[in-house]
C-alpha cells in the first residue's frame, strides 16, 4: 500500500508475527518516518506541526509496540531495539516505501539509530532528537523497574508517584507533571507501555558509542539542556556528534525551551537540514 497525497491523515494498521501497529500518514513526496520515545506516542515526535508535510514530504508515523493504539507483544520481553527497528522497516515495506527519512526522539532515536546501522540502504538521512542510549543497558534499572511497576498497579498515578519530583525549575514542575500525565494517558493498553518500560532499558540498541561511526548518511542531531531536561544529558547529543562522521549538532540557547518540545520551531530546523544535506548549513533556532 504506497502512501498517496493527502493533506489530511490516513490511517493504516500493520500485522507484524507477535503486534499490531497503529498509524497514520500525510503529505506527498520523499517520506519521512517518526519514532517516538518511551511512554509516548506518535504525536509526540513533531508534536502535531506539518511544517515537513507542507514542504513537500510524506510524515509517517505510528505508535511503537505497546503504546498509543498499538497492541501489546505477545511476550513480556518482546521489547527489544532490534524488534522496534525491524516493527519499523515493516511499516515502510506495508506502505512499499524504500529509503526513508528518520526522524527519532529518545527511545525512537536509538531505535533509529539501529535501523541505520542493521538497513543502511533503507535510510537516507537522519534526525536524532534529544538521545540518550549508550550503547548498553541502562545502569540504573531499579528506576525503570519502579515506573514499570508503579504504571502497573498503580496508573497514571502510580507512574508519576514512582517518578517523584522532575528534576527542573521548580516554575516548571507543575507543567512537566501535567504533561507526563496527558502523554501516559494516552495509551490504549497502560501494561503494554509497563512491558515495555521493564525491557526497553534491559535491550541494546547498537554496541556502545563507538559503533556511531560506521553511520554513513547525514544526520542531525537535536540537543536540550540538562537545566530542562536532564533525562536526556547534553553530553549524550555531543557524544552522538564526536563519534557520527559530518553530523550536525543543534542546542537551543541558553534558557530556551527545549527544541525538541516545540514541533513548528523543530519541523523547520529539520526541514532546513533535508534541504542542503551534509552541507553543514547554519541552522539557526527559531526564536533565538
Amino acid at each position: 500500500m504506497r502512501p498517496e497525497t493527502t493533506n489530511a491523515p490516513t490511517s493504516f494498521v500493520v500485522q507484524r508475527p507477535d503486534v499490531r501497529l497503529e498509524g497514520d500518514y500525510t503529505g506527498s513526496g520523499a517520506s519521512i518516518l517518526l519514532l517516538h520515545g518511551l511512554t509516548a506516542t506518535r504525536r509526540y515526535v513533531l508534536h502535531g506541526s506539518q511544517t515537513l508535510a507542507r514542504d513537500g514530504h510524506t510524515l509517517i508515523s505510528y505508535d511503537a509496540r505497546g503504546h498509543g493504539e498499538s497492541r501489546p507483544a505477545t511476550e513480556p520481553d518482546a521489547y527489544t531495539y532490534d524488534l522496534l527497528a525491524d516493527d519499523a522497516i515493516g511499516v515502510c515495506d506495508h506502505l512499499e516505501v524504500g529509503q526513508v527519512v528518520v526522524i527519532g526522539q529518545s527511545m525512537g532515536a536509538a531505535t533509529a539509530i539501529n535501523i541505520a546501522l542493521r538497513y543502511p540502504e533503507r535510510v537516507r538521512a537522519l534526525a536524532i532528537i534529544t538521545p540518550a542510549h549508550l550503547g548498553a543497558p541502562s545502569t540504573n534499572l531499579a528506576h525503570w523497574d519502579a515506573l514499570s511497576q508503579g504504571l502497573l498497579t498503580g496508573g497514571v498515578d502510580g507512574f508519576l508517584a514512582a517518578y517523584g519530583t522532575p528534576q527542573v525549575p521548580e516554575r516548571m514542575r507543575e507543567t512537566v507533571r501535567t504533561v507526563m500525565r496527558q502523554r501516559l494517558e494516552r495509551h490504549r493498553y497502560p501494561d503494554g507501555v509497563a512491558a515495555a518500560l521493564h525491557a526497553i532499558p534491559r535491550s541494546v540498541a547498537f554496541n556502545g558509542l563507538d559503533a556511531l561511526s560506521a553511520i554513513g548518511v547525514p544526520t542531525l542531531i537535536i540537543g536540550s539542556r540538562d537545566e530542562f531536561d536532564p533525562d536526556h544529558p547534553l553530553v549524550v547529543a555531543e557524544d552522538y556528534a564526536m563519534r557520527i562522521h559530518g553530523s550536525h549538532l543543534v542546542v537551543d540557547p541558553p534558557g530556551q525551551s527545549p527544541l525538541a518540545w516545540r514541533g513548528g520551531s523543530l519541523s523547520r530546523v529539520v526541514s532546513a537540514f533535508l534541504a542542503t544535506p551534509g552541507q553543514h548549513p547554519e541552522l539557526v533556532v527559531p526564536g533565538s
